[in-house]
């Protein structure tokens, strides 16, 4: 069994702020341990760290056996990678490299066929039975029939591109969990699964005897699969870990508790720093007048100079402050007006009236074309009026699908994309985007700008390019952006599946109070018991309302 375990690890970012200070932290054998905190407060930069991504600036990283890592966008490969190309991208090292050499090896024997070539296409064959990638062949055929239920033989060749996100995390995880490495770094491994795979990955961490160390904002897998919590905390040197050594149940209160006794101690400690310092004015003048106070002056300077090399206490945590200011506006009383819809192989035609100000949670199973309606809508609908068109000018692809969806007059639709792919932003620093502004929504001067920013806790990574931010960064600056431009519906796709539990609290209490209409796709069961109104997507391709979130699909078809 393997264990993770860091030491006084250091890490500054390049332009020199500090990002990570004496982060100390074990993952023992065996444990489940959540690693939770802010947005851009390190967590993913630490999991780099262990998985030897990056080197730290001090300190040190030992871990003992095998390593299997899920990176936090587990499909970002060129656009003609295979399923056999993500399977082999977390397959032990050995695997990787013999996969890469006879992969090598037969596009050499395509070109030549010479005595030279064949030594070394056989030598890549023995090499490849050697490192057990045929062994990895028949786990790949149980993972692709697991996730994708399809065979390996069959689904080796498809597309990435062509999964849904759902399907991309859950054929790593499959591969994970059933592969030989005895430790795991899963990064956001919830992110795009619906809620039985989210339920399914509960207890898959529960029940392995591998040693796991995730990171993850889903309140519910936290109190279900993690049995301890790390909490990276922010801290002007940099940010620090806490351990929590119970479940997340017990998280808030522990946490409360030791702020407030870091409050007390630091107040004490200025209480005592206050009566020195008055003992040492007083010890002073004594002195300056009477020979005998001189000894006692200079013991009160001692204990003084000790006093403060020692230090204060560890200080409280700065907490995240994020304020989303969401307005919107006026619309006509039918928001959306769907008639026979029907999304062309996904969704059988349906009806649907969303009236002003309402809440819908559209809920399903990947796959079941909940994000296609959204991208359809977002568009305008199927004959887009010039004032449907998206806040923020972002070209939108088409959604196949015959029947008619309308939007209101004065609807003006602002889209929050599940996977923050806006190749207009990439490059551009935050600031950048702000102050040019673009077809909807005016540029802003810097200082202005600036504030904004900081009401996301985003003032930090203004100078940061969009593409170099953190997931639930990009995900606050996308609805800051939403903000910004006015728009008065809003059509939410996962919009908490990379918010820290601080930032999907203020995304709530903003939706709270928008004057809007308001259409989310979620699988985050704490989120969706905010809504008012539940439009499930069946396996059935059916569309039918439900009094309540819906999980399960058979529950879904009884009503």
């Amino acid at each position: 069994m393997g264990h993770v375990e860091l030491q006084r690890v250091g890490f500054a970012l390049p332009d020199g702020r500090p990002l990570l200070d004496d982060v100390s932290l074990r993952v023992g054998e065996g444990a489940k341990t959540a690693l939770i905190g802010p947005n851009g407060a390190g967590k993913t930069t630490l999991l780099r760290i262990v998985a030897g991504d990056v080197e730290p600036h001090e300190g040190a990283v030992t871990r003992s056996g095998g390593l299997g890592v899920m990176r936090q966008f587990v499909g970002h490969f060129r656009d003609d990678s295979t399923v056999r190309d993500l399977l082999v991208s977390v397959a032990p090292p050995r695997v990787r490299v013999a996969v890469a050499a006879l992969d090598d090896a037969e596009l050499a024997m395509i070109e030549r066929d010479d005595e030279a070539t064949q030594l070394r296409y056989a030598q890549a064959l023995a090499d490849y039975a050697d490192a057990g990638a045929y062994e990895a062949e028949v786990l790949w055929d149980q993972c692709t029939t697991a996730a994708l239920h399809a065979p390996f033989d069959r689904a080796r060749f498809r597309e990435v591109r062509t999964l849904s996100g759902g399907e991309q995390k859950r054929l790593v995880l499959e591969a994970l969990l059933r592969g030989p490495d005895e430790v795991l770094l899963l990064d956001e491994p919830d992110n795009y699964l619906d809620v039985p795979g989210k339920q399914w990955l509960e207890e898959r961490i529960r029940e392995t005897p591998k040693t796991v160390l995730f990171v993850s904002h889903d309140r519910e897998l936290l109190a279900r699969a993690a049995n301890r919590v790390a909490t990276l905390e922010l801290g002007a040197a940099g940010n620090r870990v806490w351990v929590h050594g119970g479940g997340f149940a017990s998280y808030e209160q522990a946490r409360r508790d030791r702020f407030d006794r870091l409050g007390e101690l630091r107040r004490r400690w200025d209480e005592e720093h206050d009566k020195i310092r008055t003992l040492v004015m007083t010890l002073k003048q004594k002195a300056a007048y009477n020979d005998g106070m001189a000894s006692r002056y200079q013991a009160a300077l001692t204990r003084l100079r000790r006093f403060e090399e020692a230090g204060p206490p560890e200080e409280v945590p700065r907490e995240q402050q994020v304020r989303m200011r969401l307005r919107g506006g006026r619309t006509a009383k039918r928001a959306v007006v769907c008639a026979d819809l029907e999304l062309t192989g996904l969704v059988a035609p349906f009806d649907l009236e969303v009236w002003y100000g309402e809440r819908v949670a559209v809920l399903g199973a990947n796959g079941s074309g909940k994000s296609h309606f959204l991208r359809l809508l977002a568009a305008g609908g199927s004959d887009p009026e010039p004032e449907h068109r998206p806040v923020g000018g972002i070209e939108i692809a088409p959604v196949a699908h015959a029947g008619s969806a309308r939007l209101g007059a004065r609807v003006r639709p602002g889209w929050f994309a599940q996977t923050h792919e806006h190749p207009e932003y990439a490059g551009r620093t935050l600031l950048d985007i702000l102050f040019h502004g673009d077809e909807r929504r005016a540029g802003m001067p810097r200082e202005e700008a600036s504030r904004a920013l900081a009401r996301y806790e985003l003032v930090g990574a203004a100078q940061q390019v969009f593409d170099s931010l953190s997931g639930g960064q990009q995900a606050r600056f996308q609805i800051l952006l939403l903000e910004l431009a006015g728009a008065n519906l809003l059509l939410l796709d996962e919009p908490t599946d990379n918010l820290d539990l601080v930032s999907a609290q203020a995304l709530e209490d903003g939706l709270a109070a928008f004057q809007g209409t308001v259409l989310a796709v979620t699988h985050d069961r704490w989120f969706a018991r905010s809504f008012d109104r539940f439009l499930v997507f069946g396996a059935d391709a059916r569309v039918r309302e439900s009094d309540g979130p819906v999980w399960n699909e058979e529950r879904a078809e009884r009503r």
